[in-house]
């Protein structure tokens, strides 16, 4: 029931919020990494015994560099859309369903929560 309550609601008037719990931080050439920590049991048996890093960096390149600083609670995706339109132009097209299907992976992430 709660998946034909999505369906009938617009994406674009969702304001997708960065969840609180990862930090982010852009590189010299503008790039996004959103820094994951590694917590549990097993994660730290693997940062003992195999070195693995306590923090992960999940990069994001181009558009989804762009687009993760705007998600501020604010901005709609209609909104983001817009301001990724008047940056890339034609190289976002189709710009709204990759839009939106980019902060649905997100969600699924738990980087991102909506509001409406």
């Amino acid at each position: 029931m709660a998946k034909d309550k999505i369906k009938e609601n617009n994406f674009l008037d969702y304001i997708p919020v960065r969840v609180d719990k990862y930090g982010w931080e852009a590189d010299e050439n503008g790039e996004v990494n959103i820094l994951v920590e590694n917590t549990g049991v097993f994660n730290r048996i693997a940062q003992k015994l195999l070195k693995k890093p306590r923090i992960t960096k999940v990069h994001l390149q181009g558009i989804g560099s762009f687009v993760w600083p705007l998600m501020d609670g604010k901005r709609s995706i209609y909104d983001i859309g817009e301001l990724v339109k008047e940056h890339y132009g034609e190289e976002a097209q189709p710009l709204y369903p990759r839009l939106v299907e980019y902060t649905r992976l997100l969600k699924a992430c738990g980087f991102i929560e909506y509001k409406k």
